[in-house]
């Protein structure tokens, strides 16, 4: 951008008074467009939306991202054997994991009973959950290929845990466009930091157009997307003084040729500047009645920060966002399991058990596909006298709505729940379930690169058919 406008400043008087003129009038034609309706639809744009290429079971996703690896064998996948064995050696080989000395089995200091009509077997640090597991597709089998936190969160978000690819949210609105395109297609609520977290929302070799639009604390604390305030007195200001520099930097591109950031860049301005007529009525909570608010937990400090990220998903689902990320942190416990396992669990349980339940009471949950889950599992063996390892190997996610089956728990881990042996599901076997339930073929949905065609499963990935309802 500095180029551009550094460029501007040499040219003559008369060409620069050219291009105000120019601006100014596209500026007041698209103003009068603003008066007639609020926010201009870029209906060619790349963000258009675009009709999925067989009929959808799912319109949109909200991935409920577990930061870390929350250990299945203490939430969902209990294991009476482990419980018996506590305290003696594995009794097989230990799968190879890239981290810290372990020991002997650890059996689970929680106590599981079987919930539902489903008899889905569910901790006792998840009381809230545990009333909905009837509209939960629990997949007791996931594993990946990396036991390493930046390699298992790429792997898990972009297809790769080698280097970074576009985030799956990225791939969505690339294949699919966004449904309203007053907001953004992709939403990232509180992203994840270290451990390459910055590439779990990045668009990567797709046009910057497709890139996740971040939710933060402002100054108050409350979560919302920055720079929502416009520095123009007036919008009419505003207005003009886009379309002044639109028409400086088209200027500047009719003469260097294409630049797809520029190009992205200049997407960004005019769909921040219809953002700011519909965001801030979605990302305000203050509307949502004190029932709705109860449900969730907002008026409890435990569960308030993560209750408001998770109501701002439903919000931002329901105003059309494609794709929205929310992340809880921080499930790593390599000690203080038991404590920490279960301030984790009483932070999240209420917020993502409400979500479902809101979601289905306003009927929009047979079309929005939840998923929860984090970058690998634990292991059965301990670290020290009240930890677990990480392990890719076999741990549980789980999904609800969109198209999936409710209240089944599909595949399975051994005995001791460190391997995946029933019904294994890679994390490239789940993307391509998404996108099949969006109405994508995965293998189709491709970007050339480098000379290659990229896919979010890359070469691998077959669409788990088992759990469609």
């Amino acid at each position: 951008m500095r180029s551009s406008l550094c460029h501007h400043r040499s040219l003559p008087l008369t060409r620069r008074a050219l291009l105000q003129q120019s601006a100014a009038g596209f500026g007041a034609l698209a103003f009068h467009g603003l008066l007639a309706k609020d926010a201009a639809a870029t209906t060619n744009g790349p963000l258009a939306p675009r009709p999925a290429p067989r009929e959808p079971k799912a319109k949109r996703v909200i991935f409920l991202f577990m930061h870390g690896g929350p250990s299945q064998v203490d939430l969902f996948d209990d294991k009476p054997r482990l419980t018996r064995d506590d305290g003696k050696p594995l009794p097989f080989d230990m799968p190879r994991i890239v981290s810290s000395k372990t020991g002997n089995l650890l059996g689970s200091p929680f106590h599981f009973a079987r919930h539902g009509q489903s008899g889905a077997s569910v901790s006792d640090i998840l009381p809230h959950l545990s009333r909905v597991v009837d509209d939960l597709c629990i997949i007791r089998s996931i594993h990946g290929s990396n036991s390493r936190h930046g390699g298992a969160l790429l792997e898990l978000h972009t297809g790769s845990d080698t280097f970074p690819r576009p985030a799956m949210g990225s791939w969505i609105q690339y294949g699919l466009g966004t449904a309203n395109e007053n907001l953004p297609g992709f939403l990232t609520i509180n992203p994840p930091g270290g451990h390459g977290g910055a590439n779990a929302w990045s668009s990567s070799f797709l046009p910057a157009h497709y890139q996740g639009t971040r939710i933060a604390k402002n100054k108050e604390s409350r979560l919302e997307i920055p720079f929502m305030s416009g520095p123009a007195a007036s919008r009419r200001a505003q207005r003009e003084e886009l379309a002044l520099l639109e028409a400086m930097n088209r200027d500047h591109l009719s003469q260097v040729g294409g630049d797809p950031a520029l190009e992205a860049r200049l997407a960004s301005y005019e769909l921040a500047f219809r953002m700011q007529m519909e965001a801030p009525g979605v990302q305000d909570l203050s509307t949502e009645s004190a029932s709705t608010r109860a449900l969730y937990g907002m008026d409890d400090p435990t569960t308030a920060p993560f209750a408001e990220q998770c109501l701002l998903a439903r919000r931002f689902s329901e105003a059309g966002v494609r794709f929205v990320q929310v992340t809880h942190r921080y499930w790593d416990q390599h000690s203080k399991l038991e404590k920490d396992h279960r301030r984790l669990a009483s932070e999240m349980d209420r917020p993502v058990a409400a979500l479902i339940t809101d979601l289905k009471q306003r009927g929009l949950l047979d079309d929005t596909l939840v998923l929860w889950g984090g970058e690998f599992g634990r292991t059965p063996v301990a670290q020290g006298r009240d930890g677990r390892d990480h392990n890719p190997h076999g741990f549980t996610m789980f999904l609800a709505g969109g198209g999936t089956k409710p209240g089944i728990q599909y595949g399975n881990t051994d005995e001791y729940g460190f391997y995946a042996v029933e019904n294994r599901v890679h994390f490239h076997d789940l993307h391509a379930t998404m996108l099949h339930l969006l109405g994508i073929d995965h293998t189709k949905l491709t970007y050339r690169h480098a000379g290659r065609d990229f896919r979010l499963t890359d070469v691998y990935g077959e669409v788990v058919h088992d759990i469609l309802a």
